[in-house]
């Protein structure tokens, strides 16, 4: 299992929009990712309730998790970019 840790770059965090874009990348790269803040459990990161309910805010750290290598660099991306600016 490869891990990637990305600080979040969206000026809302994990809002609404942003958690729903990153979410919508998951279930279309068909492998399973967590994601989780660091010294918590993880999470299923195709969920966006879950990614939500983590109340991940702008400049968090997240750590993301999977087999699917090329997923977890293009969500590294995703965080790393301004997500509600699109």
């Amino acid at each position: 299992m490869a891990e990637r840790t990305v600080v979040v770059a969206s000026r809302v965090g994990l809002h609404a929009r942003p958690a729903m874009l990153f979410t919508q990348v998951v279930a279309a790269g068909g492998g399973a990712v967590t994601i989780a803040r660091p010294g918590q459990e993880p999470v299923d990161a195709s969920s966006i309730l879950l990614v939500m309910s983590m109340g991940v805010k702008n400049g968090a750290e997240v750590v993301l998790a999977g087999e699917d290598t090329a997923l977890l660099d293009r969500l590294v991306e995703m965080l790393e970019t301004d997500l509600d600016a699109e």
